[in-house]
């Protein structure tokens, strides 16, 4: 392999169709902390950004998920840093977009998780535009999407 192949992230799409973006994405951070991965998490708008913050706080009463914005100190601190933009300052090496939100260079994570609405028109044109951009680019992408039950089903 070599080392060009080597550093291509591999870009995941969720496709959200039974469970939307709140009942997703703190999962999914849990599920990197549980494996010591540091993560940004782009929204696609500062407010949004704001709101994603303030749930992650309340989103259950048994858990803590421990993260933070550039307002809450040294980002290097937070383990999970969210933002509207294309900074990394936590030195995540995985990368999550909500919101429509647009990577210019995936090329410094080992993971870049696009998380969209499927019954958002377009959301899913969104993801769409960016699923042909980064398979022109020649980045490794998977398409995931949820079954009847909930469940993640890899898809063709």
């Amino acid at each position: 392999m070599s080392d060009t192949a080597e550093k291509t992230p591999l870009c995941q799409f969720y496709h959200l169709e039974r469970h939307g973006l709140d009942a997703v994405l703190p999962t999914l951070l849990e599920k990197c902390l549980e494996r010591n991965w540091r993560v940004t998490v782009q929204a696609g708008s500062k407010e949004r950004r704001d709101a994603l913050d303030t749930f992650l706080w309340t989103y259950r009463d048994d858990s803590f998920l421990p993260h933070g914005t550039a307002a809450d100190g040294p980002a290097e601190d937070q383990p999970v840093f969210l933002t509207a933009g294309p900074d990394n300052p936590n030195g995540a090496t995985v990368r999550f977009l909500v919101d429509r939100a647009d990577i210019d260079d995936p090329a410094p994570y080992q993971r870049v998780v696009f998380l969209f609405d499927g019954r958002d028109p377009e959301a899913l044109e969104h993801a769409r535009g960016q699923w042909r951009l980064l398979k022109a680019a020649g980045h490794n992408l998977t398409y995931w999407q949820q079954s009847p039950a909930g469940r993640w089903e890899r898809k063709a």
